[in-house]
């Protein structure tokens, strides 16, 4: 016995989909099935061929059969997990094959992001069995399958993984590779890297080596060269004998060639110093919730270019693998964040919750090492970092996450005072999110100078490393009009923009290196006396039409960018990005 079988696409959200509200705040199983016919050339139950099943993404425990059997479990949102399913398919071309999935959105002290269940037991106000879900962060906990699920096919010898790193000098580039192959102990690799006009400027063979390219293109950020996000082809062909057999599998990698180094004040990127003018984000839209939608993706990157955007934050979670693709086309620069968001209980910052952390880690570098678009890993945000264990925890997962990927910074996002920070230590970039005169003093714009640059002072002075305003930003309501400013009216929003602003100038002179408005658009919430349908510090609204706040960016941000774009590059960590 089921409950009501409804029709559900994929990608999307189940939330907004129909009309029932106990559908828009579910909480718990959900089961999806589809019945596909799969092309007769897989299935003839040759040993030479593999059939997979892949998930983009699927919120949060999911459980996946087919045709009955159980192929793949996995705990957790944002990120991709697959199955190798030959031998349940294969042998019977013509057949139906059935995949089914159980998905289940419950949040535990111990899930990332963490949640809880409360039982309301007051027979008087609540129902018998009455229960809701505790959240910590400030999105709608939207669930469903996010991203495309997709079939396809390799030899059972193949390619499984690779990874590139890349240095540079200014006419040399060393393209360092590993290659790991699954099947066989046997068998050849060789490497081509091509440019974009498909000449191959080098070569190699083996599963482990180095590239050299003379003259190369480097990888820049926009508005830093007249051609960011400069992307080789890295071409890898493996073959090898089965049985008197040859297989061949082939995989085509993008590869940026650029380099990223912190110092005490700076963000270099390929030697240059880098200032992050960018937004805050989410994957969040009308009918679809978090579900991809490529006209929507494509939308967003055309304001953030005319914005004048090079840079985001994958607030508070990774973000699909296509929108991290035109990251790297782009030139748009990403901090790539886990989704460590709303850990504030103390049971979220045990051994269970720790080693879950670590493993989404993995999960999240394995996907997005390669990537010349992601500068720096952030393993968390906001949370209770004052608290004892904060300290161990966040050494742990920082610690492992270098040694995973030895080549980015890592941070976390901090709304703790500098003081009592208990993570700080462990980052190489001060990464704070402040709400002066929204949150703290509502109303009274004139505090902002003050605390702002009390804020930048205290932190330098305790730590000495770079500081990104990582978060900042005023709710305002389309439309919404006063003068003298007035909270949730644009006018306020504007107002409080340029405050922040003038202190930035001075800073970013000295050690500040980034800021990162809240929010690029206005997102879902859940339903609260200070959330009227959502969260509506969006510079844009829900569907992307421009607030004034963002032309007051958009000036901001295109002067920057002229002003830095011409710097040549720098020889010395003493200089800066004015």
């Amino acid at each position: 016995q089921t409950g009501p079988v409804i029709d559900m696409p994929v990608p999307a959200s189940f939330n907004d989909i129909t009309q029932d509200p106990r559908l828009e705040n579910y909480i718990g199983w959900v089961w999806y099935e589809k019945e596909v016919l799969l092309p007769a050339r897989w299935l003839r139950g040759s040993p030479s061929a593999r059939v997979v099943l892949r998930f983009g993404s699927a919120h949060y425990y999911s459980i996946v059969w087919v045709n009955g059997v159980q192929v793949v479990e996995h705990e957790g949102g944002h990120l991709p997990f697959e199955a190798d399913i030959s031998s349940i398919v294969q042998g019977s071309p013509g057949s139906l094959c059935r995949i089914t999935v159980a998905l289940n959105n419950t949040l535990t002290p111990h899930t990332l992001p963490p949640g809880s269940i409360q039982y309301m037991t007051d027979k008087e106000r609540y129902p018998k069995n009455y229960f809701v879900q505790n959240i910590k962060f400030d999105f709608f906990n939207y669930a469903g399958i996010h991203r495309p699920v997709v079939l396809y096919t390799t030899p059972s010898v193949y390619i499984d993984d690779i990874t590139v790193t890349t240095t540079s000098s200014e006419h040399l580039a060393m393209v360092q590779y590993q290659v790991a192959v699954v099947g066989s102990a046997v068998y050849s690799l060789s490497l081509s890297l091509r440019d974009q006009e498909g000449k191959v400027v080098a070569t190699g063979d083996g599963p482990k080596g180095e590239l050299r390219v003379l003259n190369p293109n480097l990888w820049w950020p926009y508005l830093m060269h007249e051609n960011p996000g400069y992307l080789y082809s890295l071409e890898v062909t493996m073959q090898a004998q089965v049985d008197g057999e040859s297989l061949e599998d082939v995989y085509t990698l993008p590869v940026g060639i650029r380099t990223v180094h912190v110092t005490a004040t700076q963000f270099l990127i390929n030697g240059r110093p880098f200032y992050f003018h960018g937004v805050n984000k989410h994957e969040d839209a009308d009918i679809r919730g978090k579900g991809l939608d490529w006209p929507l993706i494509v939308k967003d990157f055309n304001l953030l270019r005319w914005l004048g955007a090079n840079s985001f934050r994958t607030s508070h979670y990774p973000y699909a693998e296509e929108i991290m693709d035109l990251c790297d086309a782009y030139g748009i620069v990403v901090i790539d964040e886990c989704p460590g968001v709303g850990i504030k209980l103390l049971e979220s910052f045990g051994n269970k919750s720790l080693q879950h952390h670590l493993a989404v880690m993995e999960e999240l570098i394995r996907r997005d090492k390669n990537r010349p678009s992601v500068v720096m890993w952030s393993v968390a945000n906001e949370p209770a970092s004052e608290l004892p264990p904060a300290a161990f925890y966040f050494k742990t997962v920082i610690a492992h996450t270098k040694a995973l990927d030895p080549s980015r910074p890592v941070t976390f996002v901090t709304d703790a005072n500098y003081a009592l920070d208990r993570g700080a230590p462990y980052v190489d970039v001060i990464c704070v999110n402040s709400y002066f005169s929204w949150y703290h003093d509502p109303g009274h714009l004139e505090v902002i100078p003050l605390q702002l640059t009390a804020q930048f002072e205290n932190w330098y002075k305790t730590y000495q490393k770079p500081i990104i305003q990582s978060e900042y930003g005023a709710d305002s309501v389309p439309g919404l009009h006063s003068d003298p400013p007035l909270m949730f009216s644009e006018e306020y929003q504007k107002a409080m923009l340029r405050e922040y602003h003038s202190v930035f100038d001075k800073k970013r002179k000295e050690y500040v290196i980034g800021e990162l408005i809240w929010n690029f658009a206005d997102f879902m919430t859940n339903q609260g006396t200070t959330r009227v349908l959502g969260n509506k510090k969006g510079i844009f609204t829900r569907q992307r039409q421009p607030k004034a706040a963002a032309f007051v960016l958009r000036e901001r941000y295109w002067k920057i960018a002229n002003e830095s774009s011409c710097l040549p590059p720098v020889k010395t960590s003493h200089s800066f990005c004015l």
